[in-house]
């Protein structure tokens, strides 16, 4: 018995070794999506604030939106981060152009972002909920190949995806999929153009100046926090086309690089659609709220993508008195990334169809997957 209790210490020990937490100094709540910049590798928190950091790591950065960065130069299992601000009311509000200043970052996009052939080992996440019951869900390790981390127009309305973004799976490390709504089941699941633009941050910001320069369109920005080069901004857009935007994002003043974007489109009020599933039946379908984040770091003077996340929540179906609710989620780490060229992966996943109906390329390599409690459970069951 004495012998199974040290098994247990050592091996809860090792365990906790392997991540750390990363927590509000003011309130002690966990942060999800603190982001940890190691030697050669990014890593991110979960939704319960853990992050999986080997136990020798040291002098590595962590960040998050809306906190002080800090520097740690040892393995600590929490680490605490200050608020940048603790009420709104403290700030000092500065009015923003972000017309002028979303256009001038999508003018000089090419210059400022890493803009050649780039090769990374990514972890992949996709998941889903049905009437608040998690039905999917995929984790994978993936290597992920950019041309030139930028959306070609040309490319994406002629379905030359691969031309610019091409994937390979190497360990799917889960997979789950469970009986979901069929209600959500469309006749149609072809990829689309603009299902691939989500990928990239210039396809976001081509379509945030869309809704900008949209008719009857109003919109303004707030500067809420400086701190050095760094400058968070809030911004809100009323589109003509009767959507609302809000967002957050960092800006660099000196590089004239927006660092972190996150927005959201409020939909909910917009008039519901005509559907029809898979068997013909026609329904009433309306569009849910999406939010899109972009979280860029700097290496060796580049501007390389860390994560990209898309999320879609309340999106509703009405059919014979009931409602159906759905909500989905996606997001890429860019773990680590290295110079490539134009010739891309030689095996690859084909976008046109499931992706998960690819074989995957084995590959051994570290652990950077930490599930969440639901997520765990889901697995379990």
């Amino acid at each position: 018995m004495k012998h199974s209790y040290l098994f247990l210490i050592l091996f809860s020990a090792f365990f906790s070794a392997q991540k750390v937490k990363v927590v509000d100094s003011e309130n002690g709540k966990p942060i999800f999506y603190a982001r940890i910049v190691l030697n050669n590798q990014i890593v991110y928190t979960n939704e319960e604030g853990f992050a999986p950091v080997k136990s020798d790591a040291s002098n590595f950065e962590v960040s998050a939106f809306g906190y002080q960065k800090r520097k740690v130069m040892g393995f600590n299992s929490l680490i605490k981060l200050k608020p940048t601000f603790k009420n709104i009311e403290e700030v000092k509000i500065v009015s923003v152009d972000i017309k002028k200043l979303f256009n001038d970052v999508r003018k000089n996009y090419k210059k400022r972002y890493y803009n050649e052939p780039s090769l990374y080992d990514v972890v992949f996440k996709e998941k889903r909920s049905d009437n608040d019951e998690l039905c999917f869900l995929v984790i994978t390790e993936a290597k992920l190949w950019s041309k030139s981390n930028h959306y070609n127009y040309k490319d994406g309305i002629r379905k030359n995806y691969d031309r610019m973004l091409q994937m390979q799976l190497n360990n799917v490390k889960y997979l789950k999929n469970t009986k979901s709504d069929s209600i959500f089941s469309p006749g149609n699941n072809e990829f689309s153009h603009e299902y691939m633009g989500n990928y990239f941050f210039s396809f976001e910001l081509n379509r945030t100046l869309n809704h900008i320069n949209s008719i009857n369109s109003k919109y303004s920005g707030k500067m809420i926090s400086e701190e050095g080069d760094e400058q968070l901004i809030t911004f809100k857009i009323q589109s003509g086309t009767g959507i609302e935007l809000i967002g957050d994002l960092k800006y660099n003043k000196s590089d004239k690089v927006i660092t972190y974007f996150d927005v959201h489109y409020l939909q909910t009020d917009y008039p519901p659609i005509r559907r029809k599933m898979a068997n013909g039946v026609e329904y009433d379908y309306q569009l849910g709220d999406a939010s899109l984040t972009f979280d860029f770091y700097k290496k060796d003077g580049m501007y390389l993508p860390a994560l990209t996340r898309f999320k879609g929540e309340k999106y509703s179906a009405f059919y014979l008195g009931k409602k159906h609710e759905r909500k989905f989620s996606r997001e890429i780490i860019y773990n680590t990334f290295e110079k490539s060229n134009n010739e891309g992966l030689s095996q690859k996943v084909d976008f046109s169809k499931n992706i998960w109906e690819s074989v995957p390329v084995k590959e051994e390599k570290e652990d950077v997957i930490l599930l969440s409690a639901e997520e765990q459970a889901f697995i379990d069951e």
